[in-house]
């Protein structure tokens, strides 16, 4: 159980998706989110209806933690969760999960994009040898971790899966710092996630990312700030990266063909 209270900074070298030392500091956010400005008309109902079916209990996996002497709660981000928590958090760890890559996979109709026109996030696939860095949120009080539940069920609504995962801090490390973080994955089960849209050549995504936009703004806009977010802590993920330089080489060439 003193393996989930790992929370100090360490120094470690800066591999080619490794955060560099003073990302790893943990931080903290006390604001109070505005739930009616983060949501429409028709998800705030679904939040209600979230909270009311679920109530926060079953979904939650916990673990004790001896520092506080209460039951937390860790959500793990790798997509827009990383600059963007809407919720409140007690700490924000900077790392990475095993045994996963990040890819432009899934469908959003919802966020960045339409149904006639649907963008693309990112989801996990397993891969062996690999590892997925991002951001885990620790969640103390129990009235933030239901609210944080409930809000996630309609921000993640499309991700049909939930995982616990244990969590890394350092990229030789073989103990998590903490273990059972949750995480939302998109699978490919095309009768669990109609939204799937899988693997396709990079510029085949980058147009779809291109033309896309949603109710959270353009698809290109996702994508650009996850590759800042990812490079702010030394993350360099060659997939976001060659896409994000193929939707610039195309914006480029059509603003040179337009003038």
């Amino acid at each position: 159980m003193a393996q989930a209270l790992i929370t100090r900074s360490l120094f470690i070298p800066t591999p080619p998706c490794s955060p560099i030392a003073s990302a790893l500091f943990t931080q903290k956010n006390r604001t109070k989110t505005k739930t009616h400005q983060l949501f429409s008309r028709e998800e705030k109902t679904q939040l209600t209806v979230a909270h009311s079916c679920c109530g926060g209990s079953e979904e939650l996996r916990k673990k004790f933690d001896w520092k506080s002497s209460k039951m937390v709660m860790w959500v793990f981000g790798y997509g827009s969760l990383i600059w963007k928590a809407g919720f409140n958090y007690d700490e924000r760890l900077v790392g990475f999960i095993k045994g996963y890559r990040r890819v432009f996979y899934q469908g959003s109709t919802d966020h960045r994009g339409t149904p006639e026109y649907p963008g693309r996030t990112v989801t996990l696939e397993p891969a062996e040898g690999e590892v997925c860095w991002g951001v885990a949120y620790r969640i103390s009080n129990k009235e933030d971790q239901e609210v944080a539940l409930t809000y996630l069920e309609v921000r993640e609504k499309q991700y049909d899966k939930k995982a616990y995962l244990d969590f890394f801090t350092g990229p030789n490390a073989t103990t998590p710092a903490v273990s059972d973080v949750m995480v939302y994955i998109a699978s490919p089960d095309k009768k669990h996630n109609v939204n799937y849209l899988g693997p396709a050549s990079i510029e085949e995504i980058a147009k779809q990312i291109i033309q896309a936009e949603g109710p959270s703004g353009p698809n290109r806009d996702y994508l650009f700030q996850l590759e800042e977010a990812l490079l702010q802590f030394g993350c360099k993920d060659a997939h976001v990266m060659d896409l994000a330089s193929e939707v610039r080489r195309i914006l480029s060439e059509r603003e040179l063909t337009s003038t």
